[in-house]
Parts: C-alpha cells; sequence; structure tokens
C-alpha cells in the first residue's frame, strides 16, 4: 500500500532514505585498526552515548549500581560478575554503558508520535534510527488495513490478544517467542502460560546463537552448560579461544583474561580475523591500561579459515599424539580417561586416515603454528576452551564443539579446578531462559514436575524452533506470533522470506521497551505493548520488586532496578504475562495467576517446587552475589543418556568446504557498536571503520584476482535453493583475512541467509558460512530486489 511519503529528521538529525532506494552509504572513513581493546577510548566512547541519550546524570547515577551485588543486572551479555569484593568504580564495560544508556534514556515514543508517523514511513528508518528514537511509553495497536498505530488501553489489548487466541483451530497455530532480556520469573510464567495454553511452540533466542552448545554438550556431558567458574579463568595453565572476539561480545571478559595471564596462564586465539580484543587489553581501570600499552593477552594466534576449525582441531590432536608417542604417560590422562570416559580406542584409530599436511592447508594454518599450539596443550593440564558463535552458526558446529571435548577429554581437562569448557553466551539471561523451560522440546520429566504441581496435562509433542516457526509461519500454520523481547525479523536468516511469512500473521504482539523493525514489519493486526527495563524500579502494591537472572556460569542472582520509569504506563513483564492468562484462560485455568501477578515471591515458591536446583529460592536468591546451580559436570560426573557415568570421544568428519572459482565464503559479525541486533552507532572502532555499516572484508589478493579496488562499490549474491538473494550496495575493504574468505555485518546481510542453512542437529542458521557471490554494484539492482 502506497502511503503518505517520508517525513524528514525523525526524532534526530539523520537523512531518513529514500523508500524507493532505501540503501545509501553514508562517508565511510579508515582509520588504524587496533591490537588491543578498551582503554581511555572505551570510557569515551561510552560515556558520549550517555550524552547522546540525555541521561548523564540518570545513566552514570545507575552506573554504579549495575552489575554490583544488590544492585541490577546488566541487560547486555551473560558474561559473570566476580563472586568476591567487585571494583567500586564499576563492574561494567562500554558496550554495557552503551545497553544502559538506551534504557535510561530521556527520549520518549509517545501515542503522539505514531499519530504523526506512519509505519510507512518509520520503515524507512534502518535498525539504528529506529533504535535511536527513545523508550515506548504506551501501548499502542495498528489495526487490519491501519497505517498508524494508535493507542489502546492494556485491557482492550489483553482482550484483542484472547481474541485472537480462543478463535485460533489449535494451540499449536500460536507461537510464543523470548528473548535473553527476560527474567527467571517471567520466562517460568510465559513458558506456563504456552504449556497451559496448549502449546510447546516456543522458539527463543537460544535457537539463533547457543543451541548448538546445547545440543553438544549435552549428549557428551551430561549439561548443556559450561563447567567452568569465573575463578578458574584466574587459576589455570591455558585458555584457548575459539570462534569468540570477547572485546566486542563480552567485554568484561577481557579482565578474566587478563588476570588469567598475569597467574601465568598461555592463551591461544583461533579466529578469521586477527580481533583486538584477542590480542590485547588496556584495562582503564588501571595505571597501566591507561599511561601504558596494557597487557599482552595471546601468546599465539591461529589465523583459521572460515569452517577450517575442524581440520584444525584434528591436526592438534594428531600432534597430541605424537607428544604422546615420544613422552609416555605425560600428555594424557590415562587414569581420567580409563574411569571416566568411553570410546577412546576407536577415536585413536580413526587419525590413520589424515595427514598433517592435508589438515594444515584444509584449517589454512601452517604446520608450525599448528605445532606450537599442540606444544602449549601437551605438557599442561589445566585447560579452558571458550567458544562463541564463530562455531556454534557453522553447519558442523555441534561436531566441532565435541571435537574440542574430545581433546579436552584427552587431557582429564574437564570437571577439574581451573579447566573445562566455556560456551560464551550472549544475552544476560539466555541460559536463564532455558532453565526456566523455555524450550521448544520440553523433557517428558520436566513435564512430570508441572503436571504433579499444576494439576494440569502439559502438552507433550514438541514445537517449533525459530527456523521452523518461520516455516510455519509462511504454510500458514502459525497464525499469532508473541514476542517477549528481542527484534525477531532482525535476528532471524533469510529476510525476505521472514518478512513475508510475518505478514501472513493474523496478529503479531511485541511486549517491548524500544521500537525495532519488527514493529513494523507485522501481522494482519499489530499489538506493542512497553515494559519496563531491567534498571526501572518495578513496584507492586507499594514495595519495590527484584527479578533474577542466571549468568553464563551458572550464577543465579538479583536484580532490582533503581530508575524511575519513564512512563507511568509501563508494566512488568510477568504481569503481562498473567494478565494475557487470565483474559485468555479465564475460569478454565487450574493456576492462580492473580497471586503470581501480584507477588514475585509467589512466583519463586513455584519455580522452586517445578524445577530442581531452585530449593530455598526465596532465601537464596536474596544472599549477596546469589548462589551456584547444580552443575554435575563441574564436578567431574557425567551423567549422560545413551554412557551412562563416561563421557564418550566422538568420531567426526572433515566438512566439505569447495568454493566455486567465483565464490567466496562469508561470516556475519556484530561491529564493536551492536549488540545482537541493538546498533548503538555507525563505527566499528577496532576495525578501523568509521561512519558506515554497509562494507565487505575481503583479502587483498582476493580483491585484486577478481578485477576489484579496496573502495569499491559491490552487490552481494546467494543462490542457496536455487533461489537468487541480494544484498546490495556494499563497500570492499582490504583486511586481514584467509583468502575466500569475507565478513559482513549482521543485520545487513541476513537476506543472504538461507532458512534452510543450517547447523545439523541443532536446526540453527548458520549465518557464519554462507556462500556469496561478488559483483560490481549496479544501480538497477533494485528493480530485481523489488520483484523478489
Amino acid at each position: 500500500m502506497k502511503e503518505d511519503k517520508p517525513k524528514k529528521n525523525i526524532g534526530q538529525e539523520n537523512k531518513i532514505p529514500d523508500a524507493e532506494n532505501p540503501y545509501t552509504l553514508l562517508d565511510l572513513k579508515l582509520t588504524k585498526v587496533k591490537n588491543w581493546a578498551a582503554g581511555v577510548p572505551g570510557v569515551v566512547a561510552a560515556f558520549s552515548d550517555l550524552i547522546e541519550e540525555k541521561t548523564i546524570v540518570r545513566g552514570t547515577k545507575a552506573l554504579f549500581q549495575m552489575n554490583q551485588k544488590g544492585g541490577f543486572d546488566c541487560p547486555s551479555c551473560a558474561w559473570p560478575d566476580p563472586d568476591d569484593e567487585r571494583s567500586v568504580l564499576g563492574e561494567y564495560c562500554e558496550n554495557g554503558v552503551k545497553a544502559l544508556a538506551e534504557e535510561a534514556t530521556t527520549k520518549k515514543i509517545t501515542p503522539d508520535f505514531f499519530k504523526e508517523n506512519s509505519v510507512y514511513t518509520l520503515a524507512t528508518l534502518d535498525d539504528y534510527q529506529i533504535g535511536k528514537l527513545g523508550r515506548l511509553t504506551s501501548p499502542m495497536y495498528l489495526p487490519k488495513n491501519g497505517t498508524h498505530y494508535e493507542p489502546i488501553s492494556w485491557d482492550n489489548a489483553f482482550q484483542k490478544i484472547a481474541q485472537h487466541l480462543n478463535a485460533l483451530e489449535s494451540p499449536d497455530e500460536a507461537a510464543f517467542y523470548t528473548s535473553g532480556r527476560t527474567s527467571n520469573e517471567a520466562s517460568f510464567l510465559y513458558q506456563l502460560f504456552a504449556k497451559e495454553y496448549g502449546t510447546n511452540n516456543m522458539p527463543d533466542c537460544s535457537n539463533m546463537c547457543h543451541e548448538t552448545s546445547g545440543s553438544a554438550l549435552r549428549t557428551t556431558i551430561g549439561i548443556g552448560k559450561g563447567t567452568v567458574t569465573l575463578d578458574d579463568f584466574y587459576d589455570t595453565d591455558v585458555i584457548v579461544i575459539i570462534g569468540q572476539n570477547p572485546g566486542t561480545n563480552a567485554p568484561r571478559m577481557l579482565s578474566a583474561l587478563s588476570r588469567g595471564k598475569k597467574n601465568g596462564a598461555k592463551i591461544i586465539a583461533i579466529n578469521p580475523l586477527p580481533e583486538a580484543g584477542l590480542m590485547g587489553f588496556r584495562n582503564p581501570q588501571e595505571i597501566n591500561g591507561v599511561l601504558s600499552s596494557g597487557i599482552k593477552l595471546a601468546d599465539l594466534y591461529l589465523p583459521v579459515k572460515i569452517n577450517g576449525d575442524m581440520a584444525l582441531l584434528k591436526a592438534i590432536e594428531i600432534l597430541l599424539i605424537e607428544f604422546e608417542k615420544k613422552n609416555p604417560g605425560k600428555v594424557f590422562d590415562y587414569d581420567f580417561i580409563k574411569e571416566k570416559t568411553t570410546g577412546y580406542d576407536a577415536f585413536l584409530q580413526q587419525f590413520d586416515q589424515y595427514n598433517l599436511d592435508d589438515l594444515a592447508q584444509l584449517s589454512g594454518v601452517s604446520k608450525e603454528a599448528l605445532y606450537e599450539a599442540a606444544e602449549i596443550i601437551a605438557f599442561r593440564k589445566r585447560i579452558i576452551v571458550c567458544w562463541g558463535m564463530g562455531l556454534t552458526q557453522q553447519p558442523n558446529g555441534v561436531e566441532m564443539i565435541r571435537e574440542i571435548l574430545n581433546i579436552l577429554l584427552l587431557k582429564g581437562s574437564i570437571g577439574k579446578p581451573g579447566a573445562g569448557v566455556c560456551p560464551v553466551r550472549g544475552h544476560s539471561n539466555v541460559q536463564g531462559n532455558r532453565t526456566m523451560l523455555i524450550d521448544e522440546k520440553p523433557t517428558n520429566e520436566q513435564l512430570d514436575r508441572l503436571q504433579a504441581y499444576y494439576g494440569f496435562n502439559p502438552p507433550r509433542k514438541h514445537g517449533y524452533d525459530v527456523v521452523r516457526a518461520i516455516k510455519a509461519m509462511h504454510e500458514e500454520k502459525i497464525k499469532l506470533l508473541f514476542s517477549m523481547g528481542g527484534n525477531f525479523l532482525s535476528a532471524t536468516p533469510d529476510t525476505n522470506y521472514t518478512a513475508n511469512a510475518l505478514r501472513k500473521l493474523n496478529l503479531t504482539v511485541c511486549v517491548s521497551t524500544k521500537l525495532n523493525r519488527t514493529h513494523l514489519i507485522h501481522g494482519q493486526e499489530a499489538l506493542i505493548l512497553p515494559t519496563l527495563s531491567r534498571s526501572d524500579i518495578d513496584l507492586i502494591n507499594g514495595e519495590i520488586q527484584f527479578v533474577t537472572t542466571e549468568n553464563s556460569m551458572g550464577v543465579v542472582q538479583s536484580s532490582k532496578g533503581i530508575l524511575t520509569p519513564v512512563s507511568d504506563d509501563l508494566i512488568n513483564e510477568m504481569q503481562i504475562v498473567c494478565r494475557m492468562a487470565m483474559a485468555t484462560l479465564g475460569k478454565k485455568s487450574v493456576i492462580d495467576w492473580q497471586r503470581y501477578h501480584d507477588s514475585y515471591d509467589n512466583v519463586r515458591d513455584a519455580i522452586e517446587n517445578c524445577i530442581p536446583g531452585f530449593e530455598n529460592y526465596n532465601i537464596r536468591a536474596r544472599q549477596k552475589g546469589g548462589f551456584y546451580l547444580p552443575n554435575a559436570a563441574r564436578d567431574g560426573q557425567f551423567i549422560t543418556k545413551d554412557f551412562g557415568d563416561r563421557a564418550p570421544f566422538t568420531l567426526t568428519v572433515i566438512p566439505d568446504n569447495k568454493l566455486a572459482h567465483d565464490e567466496y565464503m562469508m561470516a556475519t559479525t556484530r561491529t564493536h557498536d551492536q549488540f545482537n541486533t541493538t546498533i548503538y552507532g555507525l563505527d566499528d572502532r577496532y576495525r578501523g571503520v568509521k561512519n558506515e555499516r554497509r562494507v565487505i572484508f575481503m583479502n587483498p589478493k582476493d580483491i585484486q584476482q577478481a578485477g576489484f579496488k579496496a573502495g569499491d562499490k559491490v552487490d552481494l549474491f546467494n543462490y542457496d535453493d536455487n533461489i537468487e538473494r541480494i544484498a546490495p550496495l556494499f563497500i570492499i575493504i582490504s583486511y586481514e583475512i584467509p583468502e575466500k574468505n569475507t565478513v559482513t555485518y549482521f543485520p545487513e546481510t541476513n537476506v543472504l541467509v538461507s532458512v534452510n542453512n543450517v547447523v545439523k542437529d541443532s536446526n540453527m542458521p548458520a549465518s557464519k558460512y554462507v556462500k556469496i557471490k561478488i559483483k560490481k554494484h549496479d544501480p538497477k539492482i533494485y528493480e530485481r530486489i523489488n520483484k523478489l
């Protein structure tokens, strides 16, 4: 539908792109690529965001309570806080400050704003511009064929949701999405409502980031989480970081790495790009981080090809076997292998088929560097391996994580102090969501406990994950999508396909703090339900409430906001769920939703009765620093379904990564000025990119051989499933990256990731493994895109 023309300068000075030609380039500037992270520039950049969001006093006040005992949990990443004393200067990083700035902003999106600006107008903004408009203040409703969101009362919004849910032919025609910002209490109630309503359709952000980790770990060590604590980083021998960029994705991890390094740990960094946060760290809270060069992190950097990790890991294993033959009993832990593992002999036999020269070539890493890595690992016992989406978003990511476990099992380096696995989780409570039963595949044991406590029979059929939900929307098997936080469209793959799927829905509902792309690409009707942020005061019956979250190392801690909400018309996520449940289920429900609506303590009592590990929840949740959940693998007990009390060695295969002469492998990544789909700015300071996001990093030899030069404008294409996918108008940047490999930013290139390009076993989008073709930019490309 053609609507009014876009207005200029909505809420800020940025120019709105032309609706007919929305892809515009800014004034790209390149600066020196950094070989260290944080430092004074990080402090300056962080506080610049507080100024931009007009919240310098309000925001600074909140910073001194963020991640502090008795304060509120950072709304950004899930890296844990120290168990011991915390810095009085602040337990936050640059990205944490930016996340808080957008929560604490004094900018507001009121009903008048929506009255003045149509959905069409707002959709012409890019994700950065949308995110800078401010906090949502009132529930809004977009009627069928409507052009503008309109105010709606909370009661009418819940009646609208109930009307749609109760009109569906089956509960499985609804899906309930969850983001990692949702608290433990809200997540528990949310999944409880979905199950009493009658469906396990609970896609969540784990389906796009660490589902691969859970799939690999549960079947091998018996738990889908990491096995180390923060203290293990401080006292270990080796830290391996593979497919993870701590300087951008989990900046507070840098403090743990530097502390481990100072205590004698060796650090091996494995990544296609030599990221600043892998190379060095300047701690702005220490004199040497301000006045000197800080601390060098990586003792060895291995520039692996995209998806060359499996060949690299097997090459290291071959070298470890050679070291063991020359030094019997000094490399492998035979007592551990005998007592704790199974499949060792078959594992060794496979290496007869591998050649070190071939593996080195496939990995892109020299034999000399591989030998150095193996030598570091061979004669040390306490080894921690960390990974991120550089592994989990590969088609064989599950197998690569199992290969990492193979190395640790050989060394006996798991379930001991200073040793184990550390999947570096993304959003701050993504792990807690899964603990709270946000899972499209709940186990019978979990469902039995709910049934015994509540008395209703929860559905046993598995539901849809994210990828399957998108396909089900497209096939009109799902007719309603409720999103508890997140930005579903910008986070998911195959953007055009997913957008068309969303448009087929009868109703989309988004619980949000800020406006995002998913509010603007919607179903026939749409609701925006504004909620409190993590840092907001949550007042119920005159009493300030607290919630809990679980960090990436299994610590559950309280979180209590301190800021006055920007609007009196915001309600918390738990009350949203309870009011939706009461409106939808009415007297049919066997659950006292009003009781949960009025007291978070009542919710925690229910969690204690339904989920193991939460005994005395209300008491322990009030302990300063929280408490650890049980983790048998951390204690050296591997309780697996198929192997009893033993962890299996896994047999894996080397992938075939052949490319046609005009093809390149592309991985999507974040900029440093970004967290997940939230874009704080247009710079990528560490990689030397300023004022532009539509760029593609290429090896200089590839640029020359393709007949391009740095700075050329190009269009990117993917042809998976025999479908042409186009991402137009990108600028080539020459960069230190393996040949035939490229890197771009998401969500700009999510359009190139086929919904069928997924990780085996976990069904996650394989966004780090996309075959593309690169062609000189054609100004007429937009005509082809419009036809798509």
